[in-house]
């Protein structure tokens, strides 16, 4: 049961497995500097792990090593077509180094997630999850902001069908059709 509203976060997590490959197909660079969190109890980022965990947000970054292997081997391949036979077998050879790094993020999340409540704040986040009204909120958020991302498409589809008809008019007003 999918339980996180992981549709916007996997959405900006796409975005940044997307970008996080073409530094990886130009020359060997230095890595970028992980963002700093502010330090917190152990406590805390064990409530927060149970925080993440009832929202089963592990599925909103489960694929993300596999994903940026594949992109990876795709940017590469586009440069040396030549290579495809050893690349792919280079990037089974990956995957297996690398299986498993994708908890990295999870971990992450967990120090983000304690830097931005107090350790009480957690507890008592842990706490309203497991309540009844709670368990309604992990198991009905998806579809409230999956029906919210629909509804936000399908206005800006039709606001952008009044702009453009507004441009039209404005430019016929001037003698232009478009």
């Amino acid at each position: 049961m999918k339980r996180f509203s992981g549709l916007l976060s996997a959405a900006a997590l796409a975005a940044g497995l997307a970008f996080s490959a073409a530094p990886a197909m130009a020359q060997q660079q230095p890595l970028p500097e992980m963002p700093k969190v502010k330090q917190s109890t152990p406590a805390a980022i064990a409530a927060a792990k149970e925080i993440l965990a009832m929202k089963n947000v592990s599925v909103m970054y489960a694929g993300a090593v596999a994903g940026i292997i594949e992109k990876t081997k795709t940017g590469l391949l586009q440069q040396n077509l030549n290579f495809q036979k050893d690349l792919n077998e280079v990037a089974v050879v990956i995957a297996k180094q690398f299986g498993g790094s994708e908890k990295e993020i999870g971990e992450g999340m967990a120090q983000i997630y304690a830097a931005e409540f107090t350790e009480k704040e957690l507890q008592d986040l842990v706490a309203f999850y497991k309540t009844p009204l709670g368990d309604k909120l992990l198991k009905a958020e998806p579809a409230a902001i999956n029906g919210s991302l629909q509804y936000m498409q399908q206005w800006a589809q039709q606001f952008g069908v009044i702009i453009n008809n507004q441009f039209k008019a404005e430019m016929k007003k001037r003698g232009k059709d478009i």
